[in-house]
């Protein structure tokens, strides 16, 4: 199926067996649909719930929620902290619909989550769109897009193909090409293992070996066999026995329609056509999209724009939770729910836009 089949979606709703819970906000008490269902690229279908304020409005504006690597369900679960569920609850709360839905082959969705790219998950935001502009409780005109980690990437794909996306947000977004974000990544994680710096040294070479031997091969049919040919004459050069690299993990990995794509992804094709509202969202202890790496990149490729806001918080890490090391081992030791100071500004400017539009 071509790119531009797929971006024909079919949209609909399952309006038999409404399932709704009350929620008393202060400002706004909402209704929560989880029935929905919506089409991408004529077969996924994605289950997914839907937020709306009661409070007197005909039409809303809208978020859609996009998630990051990693199988998520709609309330985005990482190691017990329900991301999308408490940004949909203070966004609602203001008076802000939003829709977030299982990623695909998870919970409700059907599809195959480990056959899809990026850009396959770019389709079904848009397709969420083209479900949001049939609602009659929806305003059309205020359709917005926020995606998390790797959801930044593919809401930067989504905004700069559809003119119905009237804002966007990025949250810990990836901000930056995929093979140097890999590499930035992994710096950054190895940065905090409690090995010596000649260690540190060599898994930083053979893991940027790898991964620029993937990038140099990522169309290749043989990409498996070029990454054993370099593993292989990485360890006759070295002595250092004692370094472990899961060359056959990796190439797994590496030979996987997501991978192949990621590690040639460039933000600036998308993000050069954007010239609607953007707001960046970045985390000072992020150590998985490095904060101010991502967000110079992506003010770089925005530059373009005069509709962007950065904002880098102080002592929050990659899911925007306050922190120590912001290790991803750290998460689920982590008590305290997203930042308030991050849903405050979320809120507000999402706010600020829609009185524009």
């Amino acid at each position: 199926m071509s790119r531009e089949t797929c971006l024909k979606v079919l949209a609909f709703v399952i309006v038999a067996g409404y399932s709704l819970t009350c929620w008393g906000q202060e400002k706004h008490p909402f209704i929560e649909d989880s029935t929905i269902v919506y089409v991408s690229c004529d077969t996924v279908r994605l289950s997914a719930t839907l937020a709306i304020p009661t409070n007197g409005q005909e039409r809303h504006p809208v978020v859609v929620l996009v998630s990051g690597t990693g199988k998520q369900d709609r309330d985005c679960n990482i190691a017990g902290h329900l991301l999308f569920k408490e940004i949909s609850d203070y966004l609602v709360s203001q008076g802000i619909a939003v829709l977030r839905s299982d990623d695909r082959g998870v919970g409700g969705s059907t599809g195959c989550y480990d056959a899809a790219t990026t850009y396959d998950f770019a389709l079904d935001a848009l397709a969420a769109v083209e479900y949001l502009k049939s609602r009659t409780d929806i305003d059309p005109k205020k359709i917005g897009l926020i995606g998390h980690s790797e959801g930044g990437a593919a809401v930067s794909i989504a905004t700069s193909q559809s003119p119905d996306v009237a804002f966007m947000v990025s949250l810990s977004g990836l901000m930056l090409d995929g093979l140097n974000a890999l590499i930035c990544q992994n710096r950054d994680l190895i940065d905090t293992y409690p090995m010596s710096e000649e260690d540190k040294m060599l898994y930083n070479e053979i893991n940027e070996k790898m991964f620029h031997t993937a990038f140099h091969y990522a169309d290749s049919d043989n990409l498996d066999e070029k990454l054993m040919e370099a593993y292989n004459h990485w360890r006759t050069d070295t002595t250092n026995a004692h370094i472990r690299f899961s060359i056959y993990m990796y190439t797994m990995t590496a030979t996987s329609p997501w991978y192949r794509f990621h590690i040639r992804y460039n933000p600036a094709e998308y993000l050069s056509k954007i010239e609607v509202p953007v707001l960046l969202i970045n985390a000072e202890k992020d150590i998985m999209v490095n904060a101010q790496i991502h967000s110079n990149n992506a003010l770089r490729c925005l530059s373009h724009n005069p509709l962007v806001e950065s904002h880098i918080f102080p002592g929050l890490n990659h899911i925007l939770l306050p922190c120590e090391t912001g290790t991803p081992e750290e998460y689920r030791q982590i008590k305290s729910p997203i930042s308030s100071d991050v849903l405050i500004l979320l809120g507000t400017w999402i706010q600020r836009q829609i009185q524009i539009l």
